[in-house]
């Protein structure tokens, strides 16, 4: 459509803060070799650390639970620097460590005490040890981090507590957090080992969990760190891990809202690796739940780059157009990813609306739009058929709004005569039926607003879009584009339609009117004026027939 919208995001998945990350073979057990005495040593001074419990959380015994820390820390550098070559010598205080770093953990039960924590400057210290040489004492760390900036710790009603939250977020920040992170991801992707690619999750969830607390670190990252090529150099792996998965959910979050992380991965070849990670699913269906989460965390990072109009171009130049089409004549699980794909390339962008004609892509689009959609557990959801709808809508008027005139622009309007104007029939088919639903909406407001719980007119404007007026602005506009190719046969099966449900050219003009008040300058000056421009004709047109 004309005015680009960028529909809504998954929300974040929940986790289990208890329970470890799936596996990391796709379901194959491996045999690791595991030093049993180091475990041993561990296994006991867990089960004596847990023989001693904690008093009760407050500033006094926090202090105790800092200093212990600081303490063994210190023992620990000291020993590594006085027997560098002699693991034997160190491992002990190696332990001690690993112990007053899991004794930390308990601060995520206490959000109130995050403003002590950082007074008492420990932050530092926690950090530093992302570098140690040992990676397992890195790996507490994350978990440590993890389990304190967990927005579950905080209860959403309590300020206070959320106000602890943010401040821990930004001093993590200040002590350079985010670049830690990522420098210790390249550490540990470079393993095999489980408990470190498990760190790698957990790695991500932070940073996912620190974006919930400060929006501003989607972008802060980006601009500090390499986490765009390592999150790229993870879609480029074939085989399906966890770590994959979390890697395209963290890429969509990192994209989403934010033009500069969007153009940013546009150059970084980002369209294309993106697109070379979906086309594996061109012939095939994910083999979990899982997987196809990724699939479709995959397809929210593709729409998410094909916002800034240089990502459009990259995508028309790399084949996207006609991978979309493939994906969609293949009628698997990503049929209708691929249609929102090409709804957010053609918004506001001829050259693609031009390709999308060209590569015979017509017949795919008006095939979904007569709702001969492929049919599966998922696709039988209502809910799933009206976003699908509503694509597949969006699409034509975009496709109407980028080819305005010659063959393709022929080719275009001759899909509404064929077959006995059936297109038109659909058409004015689901014109009633948004109609209605708007209609519904705006007797429910007027209702409230009798019972004294007034809205303003942005807020009574916002609830019509939600019930469905964007579709049916859309629908209007198209309606628009056909009135003014003045084809007789167009004109007259549309006057006879909306006779039959006792409505006039009157109704369509008083959509279009509402949606020309309504146009917003997201996309410029000049591009707000062009479509009320265009809005107008197809106004007046309708008076003036």
């Amino acid at each position: 459509m004309e005015i680009a919208t960028a529909r809504s995001h998954n929300p974040k998945r929940k986790r289990d803060a208890t329970s470890p990350p799936p596996p990391y073979s796709n379901g194959e057990t491996t045999t690791e070799e595991i030093d049993l005495s180091l475990l041993d040593a561990i296994e006991k001074s867990q089960s004596l650390s847990k023989s001693q419990p904690i008093e009760t959380l407050d500033p006094k015994t926090l202090k105790k639970l800092i200093l212990s820390f600081e303490r063994k820390y210190k023992e620990n550098i000291e020993s590594r620097l006085k027997y560098p070559d002699q693991p034997e010598k160190f491992a002990d205080s190696e332990i001690d460590l690993h112990n007053e770093l899991h004794k930390l953990k308990i601060l995520s039960s206490a959000p109130e005490l995050y403003p002590d924590l950082i007074n008492l400057n420990t932050i530092p210290s926690v950090l530093s040890l992302l570098s140690h040489e040992n990676t397992d004492i890195a790996i507490d760390v994350i978990q440590l981090l993890q389990d304190l900036t967990d927005e579950d710790v905080v209860e959403m009603s309590n300020e206070n507590e959320e106000e602890s939250m943010k401040a821990l977020v930004n001093t993590l920040i200040e002590n350079n957090v985010l670049e830690l992170l990522v420098q210790n991801l390249q550490r540990l992707s470079d393993s095999d080992d489980q408990d470190e690619m498990a760190a790698v999750y957990n790695t991500l969830a932070t940073v996912e969990n620190m974006i919930e607390v400060e929006p501003k670190v989607a972008e802060m990252i980006c601009e500090k760190t390499r986490v765009l090529k390592w999150l790229l150099g993870k879609l480029k792996v074939r085989e399906f891990d966890s770590n994959k998965q979390y890697a395209a959910e963290i890429l969509s979050i990192l994209l989403q809202n934010s033009e500069a992380n969007q153009k940013k991965l546009g150059q970084m070849n980002g369209v294309d690796v993106v697109l070379q990670a979906v086309a594996m699913y061109k012939s095939k269906d994910p083999k979990s739940g899982d997987e196809e989460e990724m699939v479709e965390n995959l397809f929210d990072c593709l729409c998410c780059l094909l916002m800034p109009l240089e990502n459009k171009e990259r995508f028309v130049k790399a084949e996207g157009v006609e991978l979309m089409i493939i994906i969609i004549k293949q009628k698997k699980l990503a049929y209708g990813s691929a249609i929102r794909a090409l709804d957010f390339a053609m918004t506001n962008y001829p050259p693609a609306c031009e390709r999308f004609v060209d590569v015979l892509g017509l017949k795919t689009a008006f095939a979904a739009f007569m709702g001969k959609i492929p049919m599966s557990k998922k696709n039988k959801k209502e809910r799933y058929q009206e976003e699908l709808e509503e694509r597949v809508i969006s699409l034509i008027a975009s496709l109407f709004g980028g080819i305005l005139r010659g063959s393709r622009r022929e080719r275009l309007l001759s899909k509404f005569v064929e077959n006995e104007c059936e297109k038109i029939d659909r058409l004015m088919e689901l014109y009633i039926r948004y109609s209605d639903r708007v209609k519904e909406e705006t007797k429910r407001m007027d209702e409230l607003e009798l019972d004294d719980l007034e809205m303003d007119a942005d807020e009574r404007y916002n609830r019509k879009l939600e019930s469905g007026l964007y579709t049916l602005q859309s629908i209007a506009i198209i309606l628009g584009h056909l009135w003014c190719s003045e084809h007789p046969r167009m004109r007259a099966r549309i006057e006879l339609l909306l006779k039959q449900q006792k409505l006039t050219k009157s109704d369509v003009k008083d959509i279009l009117l509402e949606y020309h008040d309504n146009i917003g300058d997201l996309d410029g000056p000049e591009e707000k004026e062009r479509v009320q421009a265009r809005v107008l004709k197809f106004i007046s047109a309708f008076e003036l027939s």
